[in-house]
C-alpha cells in the first residue's frame, strides 16, 4: 500500500463576531483532526478594519499552514464545514461572521472552478491575508503571481495591527 500525497495548503482565518480569538484558536485545533492533516505553522493574531461592508467590528485575522492528504475540493468543504459548526451564517458578501476560512493555496495547484479559485484570487491585494502568509512563509512564491513579498507595498496603506500568537 502506497503512502498518501501530502499537500502544504495555507488556510487564512478571520472572525468579528462572539469570541474571534476563541474561535480562531478552536478552528485550528479543527484543522488538526482533519484526516491526515496537520497543522505546520501559524502567523500571529492580526486586527483589521472590515472590507467592503464597513458598518461593523475589526476582524481578528491569521494564516496557517496544513500538510494534508485531503484533495483541494475535499479540503474546502471541510473548511465550510467547520465553518458551519462555529456559527457561521452566509448571508451578504463581507458581512460579520463568527468564522471565516479561506483556502489560500493548494501546493502549486492552479484552478478555476465554481466552488474553488486557487491561488485565492484577492489574497495578493489584503493586507489581513499577505502579512501573515508572509509571517510564516517569508520567501513563498504565489502561484501564477510571483514572490508574495512583492505585493507588500500594495497592501502598505491598509490598516492592519499585529497582536499576540494564534
Amino acid at each position: 500500500m502506497s503512502a498518501a500525497v501530502v499537500t502544504r495548503a495555507y488556510v487564512a482565518l478571520g472572525a468579528n463576531l462572539g469570541e474571534p480569538v476563541k474561535h480562531l484558536r478552536a478552528a485550528v485545533d479543527d484543522l488538526g483532526t482533519l484526516p491526515g492533516t496537520q497543522v505546520t505553522a501559524r502567523s500571529s493574531l492580526y486586527r483589521s478594519a472590515p472590507v467592503g461592508l464597513l458598518n461593523q467590528p475589526d476582524f481578528i485575522n491569521a494564516v496557517v499552514a496544513v500538510d494534508t492528504p485531503l484533495p483541494a475540493l475535499e479540503l474546502l468543504r471541510q473548511l465550510l464545514t467547520i465553518e458551519a459548526r462555529h456559527g457561521r451564517v452566509r448571508s451578504v458578501p463581507n458581512a460579520p461572521r463568527t468564522l471565516d476560512l479561506d483556502l489560500l493555496l493548494y501546493g502549486e495547484l492552479q484552478m478555476q472552478e465554481t466552488e474553488l479559485t486557487l491561488p485565492h484570487p484577492r489574497m495578493h491585494q489584503r493586507a489581513f491575508v499577505l502579512l501573515p502568509l508572509l509571517e510564516i512563509a517569508p520567501d513563498l512564491i504565489l502561484p501564477a503571481l510571483g514572490p508574495g513579498r512583492d505585493f507588500l507595498p500594495g497592501v502598505a496603506d491598509q490598516t492592519i495591527s499585529r497582536s499576540e500568537p494564534l
